[in-house]
């Protein structure tokens, strides 16, 4: 393992490695409860689904270590998920209905897009073509989008509104006695309490400098949600098949006639704009904090192989019967333990297939202890604003505008979007009236063109 991860050279250890790859999968386990819960109001078999984002989280993920030497995970994507339920249930009223296996192939046919993305060399040039404080601003943005999944998942933070319909209108109206959007959650909300006493005992754990203080932090709350009853051992293995029935699979369950009888371009160019930048973000910032971007060329090398693995998850994923497969943030928590080298996504990637016969025991881990570990790691992500020049305008707000729309319209593609934008159009106006000397990559004018044209003509959608 020495000589095929390399670990003497990137400063960890066998230890060390193995520690954050079991904290990566713990902050991720979550995908596997939440994935099929997303996925099946769309017509998908719940036992599928779980098998499939098992599946697919493992086997990529142990590929992104083994051909990539790169600690990140990945699994089927927040959001995408979302969007991919959503495009089908919404469907169904109409008289162009969108089966399951129409959206799973056009989750393929965008990794195929991918694929050839990444072979061109055109989404690796996405990193020589953004500043450098633009990338630090990713990071920071990213840390502070993992934040708010946390907060949002504890239920220390709540949204205060009388519906989710109001939010989607752009309505925002207020609950009974409450005069903002987001306020604070419970304190007699048990699981907001357990969060608490997480984020105590992880932070405890981190200030005296134990090693694997997140990954022991996650279970020690474990243990005490258990001890308080907040953990129903029982009902946990109650109705949980350890022999995974793969029968259920909906492995190949395309339909590429469907697909273009409905004309679901839009929703191929959707899932491919937005897991482009997604994944953009999320691997420099990840790349960034394991300190590989320390070296812009090895970094970049190493991110473009990443990109590669990725894109390739993309179609494979779909292949198994799940919706987009994309690099996962919460990698991030496997790194801020310490994880370099692939060993740590294999560790995960190990994790994960075995959780396809350990489904009970996962399910013991409560979410209060995911969530602070999130909140953490998004501490963590932080110390790169240091890194961003905001004495330059032209860089400023730019930054600042990536690393607030991220967590703040739940979204890494708008916070990259209007960072790009912002960026593209700041330094021509320097330039042109020789105000600066800002150096602005042909690819970013394509992008800043893409981008502006996507909000005009499909609405952000």
């Amino acid at each position: 393992m020495e000589r095929f991860f390399r670990l003497k050279e990137h400063g960890t250890n066998v230890r060390t490695e193995i520690m954050a790859g079991l904290t990566t999968f713990m902050t991720m386990a979550y995908i596997l409860a939440v994935n099929p819960i997303i996925l099946t109001p769309a017509g998908l078999d719940w036992t599928a689904v779980f098998l499939a984002t098992a599946l697919a989280a493992g086997i990529f993920t142990i590929a992104m270590g083994l051909f990539v030497n790169f600690p990140v995970a990945l699994a089927p994507g927040m959001g995408l998920n979302a969007y991919f339920a959503s495009v089908v249930i919404a469907s169904a009223s109409t008289d162009t209905p969108i089966s399951p296996a129409m959206g799973l192939t056009a989750v393929f046919i965008s990794g195929i897009i991918f694929i050839i993305l990444t072979l061109t060399q055109i989404r690796q040039m996405l990193i020589t073509a953004v500043p450098d404080s633009l990338k630090h601003a990713i990071t920071v943005g990213i840390g502070l989008f993992i934040t708010i999944i946390g907060l949002k998942n504890s239920g220390i933070m709540t949204i205060a509104v009388s519906s989710f319909t109001d939010i989607k209108a752009g309505v925002f109206t207020p609950v009974s006695g409450s005069e903002t959007v987001i306020q604070l959650g419970s304190f007699h909300n048990e699981t907001v309490v357990l969060t608490v006493i997480a984020l105590l005992l992880i932070g405890v754990l981190m200030v005296l400098r134990v090693p694997g203080a997140i990954l022991f932090g996650i279970l020690g709350t474990t243990v005490i949600a258990i001890l308080i009853g907040h953990v129903d051992v029982k009902a946990a293995f109650t109705g949980q098949t350890w022999v995974p029935d793969f029968s259920k699979m909906n492995f190949w369950h395309f339909d590429f006639a469907g697909l273009f009888e409905v004309g679901l371009v839009t929703v191929i160019l959707t899932f491919t704009f937005v897991e482009m930048f997604d994944t953009f973000g999320t691997l420099v910032g990840t790349a960034n904090r394991a300190g590989y971007m320390k070296d812009p060329e090895t970094g970049k090398k190493r991110v473009g192989k990443a990109m590669f693995v990725d894109a390739i998850g993309v179609s494979g994923g779909a292949v198994l019967g799940t919706s987009t497969v994309t690099a996962f943030v919460e990698s991030s928590a496997g790194i801020a333990q310490g994880g370099r080298t692939g060993l740590t996504a294999v560790t995960t990637g190990i994790c994960f297939l075995l959780a396809i016969f350990l489904s009970p025991i996962v399910a013991l881990v409560p979410g209060a202890a995911t969530a602070a570990a999130l909140i953490i790691v998004g501490v963590l992500m932080m110390q790169s604003v240091k890194d961003i020049d905001f004495s330059d305008m032209v860089y400023a707000i730019p930054s600042f505008l990536t690393l607030a729309f991220m967590p703040l319209t739940y979204n890494i593609a708008n916070g990259i979007s209007f960072g790009i934008v912002s960026y593209v159009l700041l330094a021509t106006v320097a330039n042109a009236t020789g105000k600066g000397k800002y150096k602005v990559h042909w690819l970013m004018w394509i992008l800043a063109v893409l981008i502006i044209g996507r909000y005009v003509f499909m609405g952000g959608e």
